[in-house]
């Protein structure tokens, strides 16, 4: 190992990252400086990488979980030959650049992820390990191994006290996921100065209760560094905390202060910083000559990792025809199997959650790359796979149900991972009102762009007895605020097969389903090409006549509502079922118009906040909406004592 050149990278770090974030005069300099000799030998010495591929398969993982230390991963990408050019690095912060203030999946080379909430890369790390194992399990045979590879996480105190990272911390030792390294930057200060403040606990003894290695050393012994990960690599049977005692802001007359943490140095305390680096104070953006050295010797070994695997892939190749042409099918998620679409007679009483878990064990076989489970409540969310694999477990790693238990954060997040990984597409299920504990990642996988499927069930008030702390009332509008999130709710058993189409077809979009608990009757569609037209988020379920007196735009369990207080009144009422109301709402005019006919007056029929409608209505009466929380009791009563009924809705159309 030359240890002269890895001094020389993480002096280079230490220079970049502290110019970029004074240039930019924004930023957090303290864990670049604290830790640039863990990024140099992390990418010299420690990682399976090609910069001049960041997307082979085979490449370890690895995740900068303390986003906002984003100055060490673009420096130490530069400095390994990542396509992050020097003017990347002095555009850091400014709009457009590859170098944003939290790294941006998508956006740089070589980033793995989104991250900048703490806690929520340990979760997506811990997801990138489970698709390992997955792949590895499916793909691997007793003479190739093409999955092989580690998942390596960088942490300090703020993601271990976000609750996120006990769920996901919690998952990853109870499944023995031994290929997890996750390094700790110990250095015990907060934005609010020391951690003693806030936080003492034993984390040693936290992580080994969780069924973690834990190992110790320091931040600056990159010898004893490359000791340690050969000893976590070593233990197979648990992920490996490796804690590393270290100096925020390292060499800064700042250092080891709250001060360096998250705001530029300032001119003077920067001019000393390269003083005591043995830079030249009055030069910018300097790298040390030998750190060029180093990884010009570097770029062969780098290419010999990608071209090794390529190597044994195409003898895989050859050797297993069928598992290649499935391995071909899960990159870009491309149907292997055979699919019988689930059916349904009008009339028949169908929960849209019966039929969204016979939609799942459908696309399960046509699809051997769907993988997904709940939060401990798979029978009751009906999310179940019974198709091939059984349940993921740390003996059954070709599993594809995963049991998460009650850990919804850290579900999403590790959602996320298992996307972000490549050769997976998952979904993940719970109770809708618990997408509050999940929102956090499910914005960042909107952020992210990753095609993730939220199977969310007990939709309303007619989860019933549970009260009001089980009935959603505001979450359909929360999520449908967040951009590029999809959220479709359908109506009955057929509109729920068709809301699942959409949501695998979606490739940059994750999706949330949001299903009933209770039975529904599958109605007569008067628009025969409704399969076609609710793909652009709406469609007519009862005509109405041309011009009918009232339109009622109406979602889920309501729309057969509607047809029924559209019966009782007796007026010509028409009603769409609006499957997507973001979606309809970008369609052309002269779509709409034709959804929504020739009338005066719209109705809105929603079990939830009346929020995001308000546009479609003329008079604020005509939002049949529940703007209060809900109330213990059979689901039935409960609407009867809202109001919230098909006679009530008759009334008000005819009012």
């Amino acid at each position: 190992m030359n240890t002269n050149g890895i001094a020389a990278v993480a002096k280079s770090i230490r220079s970049l990252s502290i110019d970029a974030i004074q240039k930019a005069n924004s930023g957090h300099p303290g864990l670049p400086l604290g830790c640039a000799e863990l990024a140099a030998v992390l990418y010299g010495e420690i990682l399976k990488h090609n910069p001049k591929n960041p997307k082979w398969a085979n490449r370890d993982r690895f995740v900068l979980s303390a986003g906002h230390g984003s100055m060490l991963l673009y420096s130490i990408l530069h400095l390994s030959g990542y396509d992050i050019s020097l003017d990347d690095i002095k555009s850091f912060r400014q709009i457009g650049t590859k170098c944003p203030g939290h790294p941006e999946f998508g956006r740089t080379p070589g980033v793995e992820n989104t991250s900048g909430p703490l806690g929520q890369g340990i979760a997506i790390g811990v997801g990138m390990a489970v698709a390992e194992t997955m792949l590895a399990a499916k793909f691997n045979t007793p003479n190739r191994k093409i999955i092989d590879h580690y998942t390596y996480i960088l942490t300090g105190e703020g993601c271990l006290e976000e609750g996120v990272s006990a769920e996901a911390c919690s998952f990853a030792g109870h499944h023995k996921l031994g290929k997890i390294i996750m390094f700790y930057d110990e250095n015990r200060i907060s934005i609010d100065g020391s951690t003693d403040i806030t936080f003492t606990e034993d984390i040693e003894g936290r992580f080994k209760a969780y069924g973690w290695q834990v190992l110790k050393g320091s931040m600056y012994d990159v010898q004893e560094i490359m000791r340690l990960v050969d000893e976590a690599k070593a233990e197979t049977q648990k992920p490996t905390l490796i804690m590393l005692k270290s100096v925020i802001g390292r060499f800064s007359p700042k250092e080891g202060t709250s001060a360096v943490h998250g705001e530029p140095l300032g001119v003077d305390a920067v001019f000393q910083t390269k003083k005591n680096l043995g830079l030249n104070p009055d030069e910018f953006f300097q790298i040390d000559g030998d750190a060029i050295s180093y990884f010009a010797e570097k770029k062969s070994t780098f290419q010999k990792f990608e071209d090794d695997w390529k190597n044994e892939f195409a003898l895989w190749q050859k050797e297993n025809p069928l598992l290649a042409k499935q391995w071909t099918a899960a990159q870009d998620f491309l149907p292997d199997g055979e699919y019988s679409e689930p059916a349904y007679e009008i009339g028949k009483m169908v929960a849209t959650r019966t039929a969204s878990g016979d939609m799942i064990n459908a696309l399960g076989l046509r699809y051997s790359s769907l993988v997904g489970g709940s939060a401990d409540l798979k029978g009751s969310n009906k999310s179940g796979m019974k198709c091939d694999g059984g349940t993921y477990t740390a003996e059954n790693r070709a599993g594809r149900s995963i049991e998460y238990g009650i850990r919804e954060f850290a579900m999403a997040g590790i959602g996320s991972g298992l996307a972000l990984h490549g050769g997976i597409r998952p979904f993940v299920a719970t109770y809708l009102v618990f997408s509050d504990y999940m929102r956090a990642s499910i914005r960042l996988s909107a952020l992210m762009r990753l095609p993730i499927i939220y199977d969310l069930t007990h939709d309303s008030i007619y989860v019933g007895e549970d009260g009001p702390t089980h009935q959603p009332i505001e979450q359909l509008a929360s999520l449908r605020a967040i951009p590029n999130l999809v959220v479709l709710r359908p109506g009955d058993a057929e509109e729920t097969v068709e809301a699942w189409k959409m949501a695998i077809e979606s490739k940059e979009t994750p999706v949330v389903l949001s299903l009933t608990r209770q039975n529904v009757p599958v109605y007569e569609k008067d628009d025969k090409n409704w399969r076609n037209t609710i793909h652009r988020g709406a469609y007519i379920v009862k005509n109405g006549g041309e011009n009918p007196d009232v339109t009622i735009l109406a979602t889920g369990s309501e729309v057969f509502m509607a047809l029924e207080a559209a019966k009782i009144s007796k007026k010509n009422v028409r009603v769409v079922s609006v499957l997507d109301k973001n979606l309809f709402e970008k369609q052309d005019e002269s779509f709409c118009q034709n959804i929504l006919g020739k009338t005066s007056r719209i109705i809105v029929a929603e079990a939830g906040v009346h929020l995001g409608w308000e546009g479609f209505v003329k008079n604020k009466r005509d939002l049949f909406t529940i703007d209060r929380f809900g109330e213990s009791g059979p689901g039935k009563n409960v609407a009867q004592s809202f109001g919230f009924t098909a006679e009530k809705l008759s009334e008000l159309i005819c009012s």
